[in-house]
């Protein structure tokens, strides 16, 4: 039996990780530095945590379940405790494409993030319709990408990232650098930069006088439409009077050079940015 052990157990991610390793075909040690966390995990789970150095010694697989700018921050203190062979699942791609992970040529370094539930998703019943997240009720598709290690522990971490994020539609294979273009770039960076703009105009109409359950029900039906007509969720196209509005706007919202956001360089920047919060904010 695969025996992984759960680092950051009690924190928010670590109990929705334990909830869904719960039944699975795994062993599964948990461990928790918190007093809080502890008491989290006990009064989700019911599961106690177990000794670090007890636990990773005898892992096949480290699944880290901690916030994504300290994974090269904590990978660096426990890399000497595991075994040779064992894999060590991360669920962001910044400290893994930034360089922070320490370097040992006999582990795996296995990284695996969600995609979250669609939006054209349709789901049976209320519950997985409001889960946003994935994990609980859901469909959602996932990435994984295998960084190093044997190619037999893609299929073994594949499955256990099926489980952590379950119900799972579709895994997708990506390299660690995909990965990062995906999320930051184009998840955070663009997708988060958008949206953010599509609420600031759309407030920007309440204040010139619009009602606001009016401006919001009329934004949100008409994205359904656009989102589905860009995203070939339906067949069609927009209205003669939408194109001209579109090409009148582009330039006057977007610079020119606007997608250099994704270039490698500036992503690289980013994810590096994410690991080290202290030197951006100073």
């Amino acid at each position: 039996m695969t025996r992984i052990a759960l680092l950051g157990a009690g924190g928010k991610m670590g109990v929705r990780l334990a909830t869904n390793l719960m039944g699975s075909p795994y062993e599964v040690q948990h461990v928790e530095v918190s007093d809080a966390g502890r008491a989290r995990l006990k009064d989700a789970t019911g599961f106690d945590c177990v000794d670090q150095a007890t636990a990773l010694g005898n892992a096949d697989v480290v699944l880290m379940a901690v916030p994504d700018a300290l994974i090269g921050k904590i990978a660096k203190t426990f890399i000497a405790d595991v075994k040779p062979g064992c894999a060590i699942i991360m669920l962001d791609a910044a400290a893994p494409h930034a360089g922070e992970l320490p370097e040992r040529g006999d582990v795996t370094y296995f990284v695996t993030h969600p995609c979250h539930p669609s939006i054209f998703r349709y789901e049976p019943t209320l519950e997985a319709q409001k889960d946003y997240f994935g994990g609980v009720k859901a469909q959602q598709a996932i990435v994984c990408a295998l960084m190093q290690g044997p190619e037999a522990h893609y299929a073994l971490c594949e499955n256990i990232a099926k489980t952590i994020y379950k119900p799972v539609n579709r895994a997708h294979r990506v390299t660690v650098a995909q990965l990062a273009l995906l999320e930051p770039g184009l998840s955070e960076t663009v997708g988060a930069t958008l949206v953010t703009a599509l609420r600031k105009a759309t407030d920007a109409a309440i204040e010139k006088g619009v009602p606001r359950d009016a401006a919001i029900d009329f934004m949100l039906g008409h994205l359904g439409i656009e989102m589905g007509l860009i995203f070939e969720d339906f067949p069609g196209r927009f209205s003669d009077g939408a194109i001209l509005a579109i090409e009148k706007a582009m330039p006057r919202i977007f610079r020119d050079d606007w997608l250099g956001v994704l270039d490698p360089d500036e992503i690289m920047q980013s994810v590096k940015d994410i690991c080290n919060p202290a030197k951006v904010a100073s």
